[in-house]
Order: C-alpha cells, then sequence, then structure tokens
C-alpha cells in the first residue's frame, strides 16, 4: 500500500564559510493514513527543519539538497511550484507551529487570519467563508466563536491562540497535521487539553498526525510509532510500545533513562553527557560515539548500518545484534 508521505534522503544544507553545514542528512522515513508518528531527539537533532522541509518551506539560505524525494500520496512535492505548491502548503499538509504568539499577526483578528487560510484552499462565498472559520473555531473548543472572531491575538490566552492556529492548519481539510512542539509555551492543564484536541481531531477526521516532541510522556500514550533523530540523522524507529519496552539504541536508552519517574528508588536524575554537536562540526562514523558509554573503535571510524532490532523496529547502531535489514 502506498504511504501517504514517503520521504527519502533528504538532506538540507546551508552554507557555512567555505563549505557546508548540513542540518538534515539522509532522512528516510514513511507516515501512513491515519498513523500517528512521533520525531523526537534534543533541540539541535534537526527535528522542525524536517517538518519545515515538508512543505518546503527551509528558511534561506537553506536549500533541500539534490536527489532527496518528498512524496505525499504519491505526488512528487519537489517537482511542485506555483498553485501546485499551494495547494500541499496548508492545505493536503497542515502545519501547527510552537509558539502561537509569534505566528499569529498581532494587528490582525484572529477570524481573519484563520479566514483567509479558509479562502486560500476553498472556493466559497464571504459568508460562507465567515460561518466556516466559526465553525473551525467552535471544532477546535474556542468558546463563544462568533465573539472570538473579533479578538486579536494579544486578547486571547495561550491556550485559546494555540487552538486558533490548530484551526487555521485545518482550515485546508489536511491529510497530514505537523505539529510541531504545539505545547511548548502551555502549563500543563492546558497541554493535556490541546493534546486531547488533536487526539479527537485526528479520530474524527481519520488525518494522520506527525508530533514532534521532547515530552516522552505524550509519545507513549498518544503515537502509534517513535523515530528517534540525533544530530541530522533517525538512529532509531520502532511501534511505540516496543521503543519503551526494548529501546535499542544507545541515545535512546539514554533519553528514556533521563525521564523522572514517580515510581521506584529516589536517586539523581540521569543525564546524557555533553551536547549535539554543531551541524558543521558533526563527528565521524557514528555521530553519537562522543557521548556514547558504550562505544567501541569501530563507531568512531565506520558509519554504522541500519539493523533489525525486531519486528518493525531497526536501529542504526553497530552493537544492536541482528541483521541489516
Amino acid at each position: 500500500m502506498t504511504p501517504l508521505l514517503a520521504v527519502e534522503n533528504l538532506r538540507i544544507t546551508f552554507p557555512k564559510g567555505a563549505g557546508l553545514s548540513v542540518p538534515v542528512d539522509g532522512v528516510s522515513f514513511s507516515i501512513a493514513k491515519g498513523e500517528r508518528v512521533a520525531l523526537v531527539g534534543e533541540s539541535g537533532s534537526g527535528k522542525s527543519l524536517t517538518s519545515l522541509a515538508l512543505l518546503r518551506l527551509v528558511p534561506h539560505p537553506g536549500v533541500i539538497a539534490t536527489g532527496s524525494a518528498i512524496r505525499l500520496d504519491g505526488d512528487d512535492v519537489m517537482a511542485l511550484e506555483g498553485e501546485a505548491l499551494r495547494k500541499i502548503r496548508g492545505g493536503r499538509i497542515g502545519l501547527v507551529f510552537q509558539d502561537p504568539m509569534t505566528s499569529l499577526n498581532p494587528v490582525l483578528t484572529v477570524g481573519y487570519q484563520v479566514l483567509e487560510a479558509v479562502t486560500a484552499h476553498r472556493k466559497m462565498s464571504s459568508r460562507e467563508a465567515k460561518e466556516r472559520t466559526i465553525e473551525l473555531l467552535e471544532e477546535v473548543g474556542i468558546p463563544d466563536p462568533a465573539g472570538r472572531y473579533k479578538a486579536y491575538p494579544h486578547e486571547l490566552s495561550g491556550g485559546l491562540r494555540q487552538r486558533v492556529m490548530i484551526a487555521t492548519a485545518l482550515a485546508g481539510e489536511p491529510d497530514l497535521l505537523v505539529a510541531d512542539e504545539p505545547t511548548t509555551a502551555l502549563d500543563v492543564t492546558v497541554q493535556a487539553q490541546i493534546l486531547e484536541l488533536l487526539d479527537r481531531i485526528r479520530a474524527r477526521r481519520g488525518m494522520a498526525v506527525m508530533l514532534i516532541t521532547h515530552d516522552l510522556g505524550v509519545v507513549a500514550e498518544r503515537t502509534d510509532r517513535v523515530m528517534v533523530m540525533y544530530a541530522g540523522q533517525l538512529v532509531e524507529t520502532a511501534p511505540t510500545r516496543r521503543l519503551f519496552a526494548e529501546p535499542a539504541h544507545p541515545y535512546t536508552k539514554a533519553l528514556l533513562q533521563s525521564m523522572p519517574r514517580l515510581t521506584g528508588p529516589i536517586g539523581r536524575l540521569a543525564s546524557i553527557p555533553g551536547m549535539v554537536p554543531l551541524p558543521h562540526l558533526w563527528p565521524s562514523g557514528c555521530r553519537f560515539h562522543p557521548r556514547c558509554p558504550i562505544r567501541i573503535p569501530t563507531c568512531e571510524g565506520e558509519v554504522p548500518p541500519w539493523r533489525s532490532a525486531g519486528p518493525d523496529h531497526e536501529a542504526k547502531c553497530w552493537l544492536v545484534e541482528g541483521r541489516s535489514p
């Protein structure tokens, strides 16, 4: 069966002095229709750039390198231009950004901004577009949607602003919703409300969701599959339950060990030594080897292959017992 989204060998480059910085390097994955997929990893791993590349929104002077392939339901996104590409952006793929306050225009009402998205992707009269906009505001749980239609972003709470962003992303009836840290700036109670809202909308519309997050607790509860990213590359992919039960890559294990726990013995919280290297200073071999507690000499000089760690479970590590899939 053809996946909804297929990404092959995605490589994003930025000029750096006389050379190149490559923050995303050789990333390949697919998402099925209706699937819930999480992309996790530390800040600086390349997660947000990967999400922007799906809509070809990589900021200047960055470019998606030749040889990268992005296909949406069989259509070659890299070959689209003009109106055809516009139908993808916000139409077939919706994007929810991290901070709604910086994503919304402060001098325009929230209703007008959602209305713009509606009219960009749907042919309807002004009256029908306004009615549809109010319906979307109601769908995402905004109280008094007709009244809030005339409100400005600064008049809404952080949670309501994020709901406006979700309404904007849903205006084009997307097949895939990409949510990039959608709850980062919100308190815990509002975070739960936003995540439950996304779950309800996904179930009702049958769309796929790609959730980018640092919160592994959210990943465990609300996704079907997890992709772990480090230093511009995917290093492990597995069904969610299997990844939490039997992580294969040392980096994934370190991430899970660093999670606070409410049960078990009380002790010092584990941490990963060092930090993600800069894109123009990626180490040779396995990019995690400078921080890996179980590295071997091979890790330092040779790029590890993908190895099977179980059903639908692969990890890019020399120490995984299994064969290259």
